[in-house]
């Protein structure tokens, strides 16, 4: 039941960061699925960094963290797809 969960989870919050970054046009769901997922654990990463924790559950907290994570994830693909990153 955990992973069926973590599908869930990752294809709900990867929709919502691609929403807010404008790149739902461009992601299936498995995209989605695969950025909540990693997201999730970069933004528990990141908030771990912060003296917070990270993703503790499926509640409200661990959705905005994964969000979270799932936004900068985007953001560093964006940013490597267009040649920012190292210069």
């Amino acid at each position: 039941m955990g992973l069926i969960l973590w599908i869930v989870f990752g294809a709900l919050v990867g929709w919502l960061a691609s929403i807010i970054m404008s790149t739902d046009a461009q992601m299936g769901a498995l995209a989605n699925i695969g950025v909540g997922i990693v997201g999730a654990i970069l933004g528990g990463w990141i908030m771990s960094l912060l003296g917070y924790p990270g993703v503790s559950g499926f509640n409200l907290y661990g959705l905005l963290v994964a969000i979270l994570g799932s936004i900068v994830l985007i953001w560093i693909v964006r940013m490597a797809r267009s040649g920012a990153v190292g210069h």
